[in-house]
């Protein structure tokens, strides 16, 4: 069964050996959500849309993120490396490239399922969609700080780039959450 702290204690190590990179952070996220079950029996089943934060340090975050049935968030970046492990549902993520004029089009995009992993490099800027009619769970890992970095977020309709705001991306949850009743 998947225990947070071992987990975490993984993590670490596998930062260690990468030498803060993302590789042995990603293999070790792949085993893990390789067998979702497990997953759910040590987090739970998720129950309704949110952000939990399993660990924070300067070094490392990992979060099991919860997203609603049918949920958007707006492209934004991390300015860290990110790997994503889906252990129940699905994330289509949007991958975006800058314009000249500080605008984003969208460049590419991945359905990222139960059992599968994503990696995300340090300058990648995408969005999120659930792309399902059910709560979806995800364990995210951030190469620092992830609630302490200086980002970025895009308006989805106009797509210009403004201050990520952290409060506004919960209230986004908790709205998924009022509207999945």
């Amino acid at each position: 069964m998947f225990e947070t702290d071992g987990f975490i204690e993984a993590c670490r190590i596998a930062l260690a050996q990468d030498a803060g990179g993302s590789r042995a952070v990603r293999a070790l996220l792949g085993r893990t959500v390789a067998d979702p079950g497990q997953v759910m029996a040590g987090l739970g089943e998720p129950q309704r849309a949110g952000i939990t934060t399993l660990h924070r340090a300067d070094d490392l975050t990992i979060l099991n993120v919860v997203w609603g049935p049918g949920m958007t968030i707006m492209p934004h970046n991390h300015r860290m490396w990110a790997v994503i492990g889906v252990y129940t549902g699905g994330e289509d993520n949007i991958y975006w490239r800058r314009l000249p004029d500080g605008r984003l089009e969208a460049a590419g995009a991945q359905a990222v399922r139960a059992r599968d992993c994503a990696v995300l490099g340090k300058d990648i800027v995408h969005s999120v969609t659930n792309p399902l009619l059910k709560l979806t769970g995800a364990i995210h890992i951030y190469g620092g700080d992830f609630f302490a970095a200086d980002r970025s977020e895009w308006d989805p309709e106009t797509l210009t780039e403004g201050r990520y705001d952290v409060e506004k991306a919960k209230r986004l949850f908790e709205a998924s959450n009022r509207i999945a009743g």
